[in-house]
């Protein structure tokens, strides 16, 4: 997680821009979040946040060990898989269809939020979100992420540039778990994974989960979310952001 340089910033009006997409792929993400984040610096937008799916991607963290990926990307791309380098912190994780996957794009410098607490109000949105569900979890100290007893059921992976946030957290809702067999899954070699619908013999809507996670987010954050009309793909792209600021 990095932090650096000086940026203007829209006022916050507590207002954060929802976005429920649905299943998107992950590159079409990542460029979703480099023009909120340079649109925010800018003073051209306020603060956005994407709950969505990915289609089955694993990312690999700025300091992550490629040895931690079990098998080699051909074999993960005939299976239907990418894999994906990425600037987040953290090692490697899977993406796939039934994982909540959360995407804040926040001013923490105007919030006088720094690294470490930022990332345990998003451990706090996980927990409470499951806690929901009747699905009792817990921090492991030195593992970043949510637990429940053994079994990592939530990741958590940021950075932090010029004060905005970027990447997030994934929940394991209704996630096929076969896929993290080809991984190392955070580094941790005796980590399990887990998933609502393993905990609770049945996975809940996502969309309700969606619900849940939000109200949470609120919360935590203290700010209000108020559903953007585009889509991800509708959002102005990082050009047009250059041209308005």
């Amino acid at each position: 997680m990095t932090s650096a340089g000086d940026a203007p910033r829209t006022p916050s009006d507590g207002v954060v821009r929802l976005w429920r997409p649905g299943l998107v792929d992950y590159e079409a993400a990542l460029a979703w979040q480099h023009a909120r984040v340079e649109a925010l610096a800018a003073g051209v937008e306020g603060e956005s946040l994407a709950l969505l799916e990915h289609p089955p991607v694993y990312t690999l963290g700025a300091r992550g060990n490629r040895e931690h990926l079990l098998t080699t990307p051909d074999v993960l791309a005939a299976r239907g898989a990418s894999v994906v380098p990425t600037d987040r912190g953290g090692d490697i994780t899977f993406h796939g269809p039934g994982q909540l996957v959360a995407y804040p794009i926040l001013d923490l410098r105007g919030r006088s939020l720094g690294a470490a607490t930022y990332v345990r109000r998003l451990e706090a949105v996980i927990i409470e979100t499951l806690d929901a569900f009747g699905i009792a979890t817990a921090r492991v100290e030195g593992r970043p992420g949510v637990w429940v007893d053994d079994a990592k059921i939530a990741a958590i992976g940021v950075r932090i540039s010029r004060g905005i946030s970027r990447h997030g957290l994934a929940l394991n809702v209704s996630t096929d778990l076969a896929w993290f067999g080809q991984i190392v899954p955070c580094g941790i070699p005796d980590a399990e994974v887990t998933s609502m619908d393993r905990l609770l013999g049945g996975a809940p809507p996502m969309r309700e989960v969606e619900g849940a996670m939000a109200a949470a987010f609120e919360r935590a954050f203290g700010v209000r979310l108020v559903e953007a009309p585009e889509s991800l793909t509708d959002a102005p792209a990082l050009e047009e952001v250059a041209h308005a600021g």
